[in-house]
């Protein structure tokens, strides 16, 4: 008797497994997203440049680091690079473990400051007419009922008011589907504007995703093509990188999942303080770049009803000694940060980052900012 109930036991968890779906499967497979995850999925290259952009050293190289307490903050988060880099010269750069300058590893939530900044070059190019044009424009789905209130201000500013379900812990999540999941495409056409859109900033990784799309459509060419044409190419990059996609051949995760290093991560802050220009090329017009820096405060916070001060068009923005600093920035900790003020440039790559958060950011981000500043002093 007890070897028949065990017998049904095995066969009844069997045939759940083969039920749930892909990427519940993939999701308890792998539970945790890691910095390596590029390793488990399909990717595209991003082609480097034809001629690499090389960081100079700065003559205080490595002379001055992180304090005993800013380092004990950056090793509790399991850092893998620190880079600080003041007026276009790297100041100060530590690498842990096995990873250097080279290593590519997942920007997660990082790619959407990407994405936004492709939105400007698309606006540049003739792609797309404004913020305010319509996303049913470009995507059949978002041409009726209250889809067609979408424009791509919204996604910017992450006020779509979506069904999107922005959950990270639950398999069953949008948000997790994205991740693990083999069909972007059908999961941004099951997506509802079920709120008015432009009125409350509510963080959606699924905004970020239907610009992608609309960006392939708007292009005709892949997310990577495009980043390598708009970006990597024109900045210099030094290594490839790889976008992590749905399947082979598929849809970038264009929400997240960007593996670079982070001297080239680095390019992306050194453009924006640069207002878009590169070597006298207007690479984005300034204007669109200094209004994703601002914060979108025409937007409330939905649980405050406060104006939004911490965000802008896909670009978080803190304020440290009342000094404000746009940054990008990923779910384990991965921060590219501009600090006009300075002329200068933090990067932090790890695996973990702190649960706790101050002012809608995460509190380690402080320290870093912190330990940045004293190494310019």
């Amino acid at each position: 008797m007890k070897n028949k109930k065990l017998y049904f036991s095995i066969i009844a968890i069997i045939a759940t497994w083969l039920l749930l779906p892909y990427h519940v499967k993939r999701a308890l497979t792998y539970w945790y997203p890691e910095i390596k995850d590029h390793e488990i999925f399909e990717n595209r290259t991003i082609e480097k440049s034809d001629s690499a952009y090389e960081w100079a050293f700065h003559t205080n190289y490595n002379k001055k680091g992180p304090s005993q307490a800013q380092r004990d903050t950056l090793e509790q988060y399991q850092s893998i690079a620190f880079l600080v880099i003041q007026n276009g010269s790297i100041l100060y750069e530590e690498y842990w473990d096995d990873y250097d300058e080279n290593s590519q590893t997942n920007s997660f939530s990082m790619a959407k400051s990407i994405v936004g900044l492709l939105i400007g070059a698309a606006i540049d190019d003739g792609y797309i007419k404004s913020l305010d044009q319509p996303v049913g424009d470009f995507l059949p789905h978002f041409k009726e009922g209250n889809n067609q209130q979408l424009t791509i201000r919204h996604l910017l500013t992450m006020s779509s008011g979506s069904n999107w379900d922005e959950k990270y812990t639950s398999p069953f999540s949008m948000t997790t589907e994205a991740y693990y999941g083999n069909d972007l495409e059908a999961l941004v056409n099951r997506l509802e504007i079920i709120e008015t859109p432009g009125k409350f900033f509510n963080y959606k990784s699924g905004d970020t995703q239907i610009l992608a799309h609309l960006l392939k459509a708007a292009t005709g060419k892949t997310l990577s093509d495009y980043t390598a044409e708009k970006l990597w190419h024109p900045l210099g990059a030094h290594s490839d990188a790889l976008w992590s996609l749905d399947r082979e051949n598929g849809y970038e995760k264009a929400y997240c999942c960007l593996n670079s290093n982070a001297r080239d991560f680095a390019l992306l802050g050194q453009l924006i303080l640069k207002k878009g220009n590169w070597k006298g090329q207007q690479l984005i017009n300034e204007e669109y770049i200094m209004e994703s820096i601002r914060p979108a405060s025409h937007l409330k916070d939905p649980k405050t009803n406060e104006a939004i001060k911490h965000y802008g068009q896909q670009w978080w923005i803190i304020n440290q000694d009342s000094i404000q600093m746009p940054y990008a920035r990923g779910i384990l900790g991965q921060y590219v940060i501009a600090v006009p003020h300075k002329n200068a440039v933090i990067v932090r790559l790890g695996h973990k980052r702190s649960k706790g958060k101050i002012n809608h950011h995460p509190s380690d981000i402080y320290t870093y900012i912190q330990a940045g500043l004293d190494i310019m002093d």
